[in-house]
């Protein structure tokens, strides 16, 4: 029988990243790695037994894993924004609007969530409750004779 070149066998099988030669230090200036044996100048770190980096390696493992994060983040929650015009086309005039309708609707995910009211124009009139209104919201469902309401949050002792 006669092998092919490029079949593989035991006596052919070559490593392909798994070798590394290990780097060969203090062997002379010719070598590359002579005179401090890549260990710099002075200090602890560069003569023999001197110990360097954090004693507790796991924490340091941790603490390289966390992404540094810059900047200011506000842990108040942030309000959802339902606009009047989306109120306006759902709805029918004279509806009462309460956090319970808006979720049938799907305006918004979940009753536990604060939603605020934006907008400039209205054409039905509403009965409006939530937990907050911008000041154009508010103008804009009085001048089309609805009413609003603000919803009190509850706050955590």
């Amino acid at each position: 029988m006669t092998k092919k070149m490029n079949e593989l066998s035991l006596n052919n099988l070559k490593p392909k990243f798994s070798r590394k030669k290990r780097k060969v230090v203090g062997r002379g200036n010719s070598s590359g790695h002579g005179t401090y044996s890549c260990r710099g100048q002075k200090g602890q770190k560069s003569r023999s037994g001197g110990k360097g980096g954090l004693k507790l390696k796991a924490l340091r493992k941790i603490w390289k894993k966390v992404p540094k994060r810059g900047g200011f983040r506000s842990r108040q929650e942030k309000f959802k924004a339902i606009n009047l015009e989306i109120i306006d086309k759902m709805f029918v005039e004279g509806q009462e609007i309460k956090p319970e309708t808006l979720l049938e609707k799907g305006l918004i995910k979940d009753l536990r969530k604060k939603f605020k009211i934006l907008g400039k124009k209205i054409n039905k009139k509403f009965k409006i409750s939530a937990y907050r209104f911008s000041k154009s919201a508010e103008i804009a469902i009085k001048e089309s004779g609805g009413t609003f309401e603000k919803i009190v949050i509850k706050k955590k002792k």
